[in-house]
């Protein structure tokens, strides 16, 4: 298992660049931010130390990769 390497909203819009996904950072930003029922799209989480958003890049990595997975399945997939 690798060692958790953590983006804010800023790098994970060019990991998911990098990817060939492009998302502006205010749609990653709404993805972040908690829905009524305090549940977010994406498993961000408000670092402790600089009170910014933070996000292990290899789970965004495998979210959208599973999405991918799923999509071409034809079902999909709950997280």
């Amino acid at each position: 298992m690798s060692k958790p390497f953590y983006v804010d909203l800023p790098e994970a819009c060019k990991v998911l660049e990098d990817m060939g996904i492009c998302l502006s950072e205010k749609q990653v930003k709404r993805a972040a931010e908690p829905d009524a029922s305090g549940n977010r799209k994406l498993p961000f989480f408000v670092d402790p130390i600089d009170g910014r958003l933070k996000i292990d890049r290899n789970t965004l990595v495998t979210i959208y990769l599973s999405r991918q997975v799923a999509a071409e399945r034809g079902s999909t997939l709950s997280l």
